[in-house]
């Protein structure tokens, strides 16, 4: 673990593959409240040897999801439908990246949230994501029913 992390923040709750190669990511509380964070390493920038936005891109969509998902008891599904992401500064190797959530509408088909992205004082980032509202025992019959479709030969 990172002994340089801001108070209050653990590793992320979550892991995947995809996950463990863009991180360390860390997380602090949840729902509206969630911040996740991270210090910028040479494996996040681009050829300037800034963080590339793509980077920021990936983490907007993580925080902002998982912000919404948390906010709900029990914690709701939801698949990215949107996002839109301002570059407004740029962070170097060894900065720390911090995002905080500010949660539009969290209804029963689509949820609407903002993130900020700052370093220090200095906002670099805003992004805004729709997520559609996804019923856990809905989504199993769908996708056995898609799985199936995208192996059967299609008919003549």
């Amino acid at each position: 673990m990172d002994a340089n992390l801001p108070a209050g923040f653990e590793p992320l709750f979550r892991r995947s593959p995809f996950l463990d190669a863009i991180g360390p990511l860390y997380n602090k509380d949840s729902g509206a409240a969630m911040a996740i964070g991270f210090h910028v390493q040479e494996k996040h920038t681009n050829a300037r040897g800034l963080l590339h936005g793509g980077v920021l891109a990936t983490v907007a969509d993580i925080a902002l999801g998982y912000a919404l998902s948390t906010s709900a008891t029990p914690p709701v599904s939801l698949i990215t439908t949107s996002l839109t992401v301002d570059f407004i500064g740029g962070a170097k190797i060894d900065d720390w990246v911090e995002s905080s959530v500010e949660i539009q509408k969290l209804g029963s088909r689509l949820a609407f949230a903002n993130a900020y992205f700052n370093v220090g004082e200095l906002r670099i980032a805003s992004a805004r994501g729709v997520f559609l509202v996804v019923e856990i025992a809905a989504r199993a019959p769908r996708r056995e029913t898609l799985t199936r479709s995208l192996r059967s030969p299609p008919s003549p």
